[in-house]
């Protein structure tokens, strides 16, 4: 098949194209060859590559920049979604795209379904779920993924800056009442492509396994890079100067990926202390190549 995979050079558009090229012929675009928040270009990008399926992993992920740069983070996570479906079911081409746990309130006692009523309480949070309406509205065939807590090998993430703040200072302060699941982006890669081989359709929630607040997880990144003479002290959300609010609770249920997929996730630990293997062996592999 081939496939035409939007913003392949950030973060979760590596692995999916790590993951897909070993089967299908995947190509990449990104802010240098395609503006997606321009129509045309996005029907002319379509009618250039004649892609069997469309993969959209391009967004503006910031969240508290989104506070201020409001209306660039509606262009490209609304509006762009809104030309790239527009194009697609013109051409009746099949299209994957990728929300957020952000779209909920964070006030739910269980792990959220993907009917549940989304109300986001952040700019972020809010131009994703403009884009999820406009996908919907405008499309059938399409697969609207929603994942939380991201990291991976090929982009900034909370994995970085904690062992960065971490060597550098020797002391951390995380919050301890934000619950959520840490998910690996090269585990929701080989997700995505599970629930193409599916021909999956509709909304799914798709994370690693298990739940945990950022100073859990900020202790196992420490633990994991034996850096466990590291001062880690928990504080609450209240005492962080952040621009955008965060949902105290964001857990998604996987109960529908299973269903359909056959398989479950690794639990956030698990794909946690792969995910670190995978780096600290690429990084000495860097070494040993200079």
């Amino acid at each position: 098949m081939k496939i035409l995979l939007l913003g392949h050079k950030g973060m979760l558009g590596c692995d999916l194209a790590a993951q897909f090229r070993y089967r299908h012929e995947v190509i990449g675009m990104d802010k240098e060859e395609i503006d997606i928040t321009r129509a045309s270009e996005c029907r002319g990008a379509i009618d250039e590559v004649r892609p069997e399926l469309v993969i959209n992993a391009a967004a503006f992920t910031n969240v508290d920049g989104c506070e201020t740069a409001r209306e660039e983070c509606f262009a490209v996570n609304a509006e762009a979604v809104k030309n790239i479906a527009t194009a697609c079911r013109d051409r009746s081409i099949p299209m994957v795209h990728y929300s957020t746990d952000y779209v909920f309130d964070g006030n739910a006692a269980r792990p959220y379904l993907e009917d549940d009523p989304c109300n986001p309480i952040n700019t972020y949070g809010a131009s994703k779920l403009t884009g999820e309406h406009y996908l919907r509205r405008l499309m059938d065939n399409y697969l609207l993924i929603r994942t939380a807590w991201l990291y991976g090998a090929n982009g900034r993430n909370f994995v970085q800056a904690i062992l960065e703040r971490a060597r550098a200072t020797g002391k951390l302060s995380v919050v301890d009442d934000q619950i959520g699941s840490p998910t690996c982006s090269r585990d929701l890669a080989a997700a995505t492509e599970l629930l193409v081989d599916k021909n999956a359709r509709g909304i799914f929630h798709v994370t690693n396994r298990g739940s945990c607040t950022w100073f859990d997880f900020a202790r196992k990144i420490l633990q994991e890079a034996h850096l466990e003479n590291v001062e880690l002290l928990p504080i609450k959300t209240g005492d962080l100067a952040r621009a955008a609010k965060r949902p105290a609770y964001s857990v998604l249920s996987g109960q529908k990926f299973v269903a359909t997929t056959g398989k479950t996730m690794q639990p956030w630990q698990l794909a946690f202390s792969d995910y670190y293997r995978y780096i600290t062996s690429r990084t000495c592999c860097a070494d040993v190549c200079r």
